[in-house]
């Protein structure tokens, strides 16, 4: 059963979305279809993906993609792409101040590097620390930080999703540590050190 949600008669969106997932990923992404919002738009998907080495799992998070062939006001447009990226990193970031500047370098970087061009591009980063104190004092501490991104593709009579799609994958690799790389190359060391939460994969 289909786990998508297309207006009838939405060629368009169909077809995008065709392309896209045909489309060449770097080879630490796995991702697949999850059920996509029914109430945001009139046709809309949706995917969560991992960015794995080995058996380790470095970052998650989900892409939600919204079509209104009639557009709405919010969105400067009639696509829109709503994104998740969550990690775990070091303890070292704890004490960095300026996360949140790199997260959203993360994200400016991703797009420019798959040439996604945007706009109304926003983001939300968070960075939870945790801390264990008495009979859990020997618990490491854990820092995990969530992105929340949206934007709307430029070019939207003739979108072509798959930059879109994987400027969210390079998100993703980003925030588990891995350096920019293009499709169809071979797996690089991550720069430091993250996982995915266990949460990650939860639709929300």
């Amino acid at each position: 059963m289909s786990v998508h949600r297309i207006r009838s008669g939405d060629d368009t969106f169909r077809a995008a979305i065709s392309a896209m997932t045909a489309a060449p990923l770097r080879p630490e992404v796995e991702w697949r279809e999850i059920p996509a919002p029914s109430r945001m738009a009139p046709s809309t998907w949706a995917a969560t993906a991992e960015i794995v080495m080995g058996e380790e799992e470095l970052a998650g998070g989900r892409l939600v993609i919204l079509h209104d062939p009639a557009g709405q006001e919010s969105w400067d447009g009639t696509w829109r792409m709503v994104v998740l990226v969550q990690a775990q990193l070091e303890p070292e970031f704890a004490v960095e101040s300026m996360l949140g500047d790199v997260a959203w370098s993360w994200v400016t970087e991703s797009l420019e590097l798959h040439d996604a061009s945007a706009r109304e591009l926003g983001c939300t980063a968070t960075r939870v620390v945790s801390q264990s104190y008495g009979a859990l004092a020997e618990r490491p501490s854990t820092v995990d930080v969530e992105m929340r991104i949206s934007w709307t593709p430029e070019d939207d009579q003739e979108l072509d999703l798959a930059p879109h799609f994987a400027a969210w994958t390079a998100m993703l690799a980003a925030a588990g540590g891995l350096p920019p790389a293009p499709a169809r190359v071979a797996p690089l060391a991550p720069s430091h050190r993250a996982r995915a939460p266990h949460d990650c994969e939860d639709p929300g």
